[in-house]
């Protein structure tokens, strides 16, 4: 879907980001060796699916969810961006991440326990779990929007565009199709909220430098 090659090239420059003073104190003392079982982790997730393995694929999407879910609360709780690279190699691959994940569980979830659809048409149960599965990731897309203030505009982005992917790939199944792209246009909608808090607090930030410029003696003391 591309968000996965963006979140591997992101994380590349993250593992070159841990050598400088500044990354190693967010990425190898607090993320610590959190990092390298992810990446053993996927490498095992990966292993299975190539091969066709689903069901214990499934348990695997489920440990690197679980992985990136305690990364990401080590680095939004302790760990704010102080300056461009933190945002840029450790805050956003990691949101894209955890978004990300919600989307590789939904999804290995029905290849491991779901039908072919390109041997067997969708019947009705399975509509009713596509239809929660895709209401439940809508659903995660509005909870990072309103996650705090300014929102988690990447993870919800991950999710958006995910569904959007979904819609433009699930075309054997109408209602499969069309509901993917009813729940694609409401994620737009948390995205755009998020992307409105990001500005805002850019903004925030912006008139808080300027504040702190007025409020500077003339003179120094």
């Amino acid at each position: 879907m591309g968000i996965r090659s963006i979140i591997h090239l992101l994380l590349l420059g993250t593992i070159i980001y841990q050598f400088t003073e500044s990354g190693k104190q967010i990425i190898i003392d607090g993320i610590s060796w959190r990092f390298p079982l992810l990446g053993l982790l996927n490498s095992i997730y990966v292993n299975f699916w190539v091969r066709h393995h689903y069901v214990v694929a499934f348990f695997f999407a489920l440990c690197v969810s679980s992985a990136v879910t305690h990364i990401y609360y080590v680095v939004k709780k302790f760990h704010e961006p102080q300056n461009l690279a933190d945002e840029l190699f450790v805050h956003l691959p990691f949101s894209l991440y955890h978004g990300w994940t919600t989307v590789l569980v939904v999804l290995t979830a029905f290849e491991a326990f779901g039908n072919d659809a390109t041997t067997e048409r969708a019947g009705v149960w399975t509509k009713i779990f596509v239809f929660l599965a895709l209401l439940f990731l809508e659903a995660t897309a509005a909870t990072y929007a309103f996650a705090s203030a300014e929102g988690d505009l990447p993870a919800s982005l991950a999710i958006a565009w995910s569904l959007w992917a979904i819609f433009a790939h699930q075309t054997s199944s109408g209602f499969v199709h069309w509901t993917a792209l009813a729940f694609s246009i409401l994620a737009l909608v948390w995205v755009v909220k998020a992307l409105v808090g990001v500005v805002q607090k850019v903004r925030r930030s912006r008139g808080g430098v300027s504040l702190d410029e007025e409020r500077a003696p003339l003179v120094g003391s």
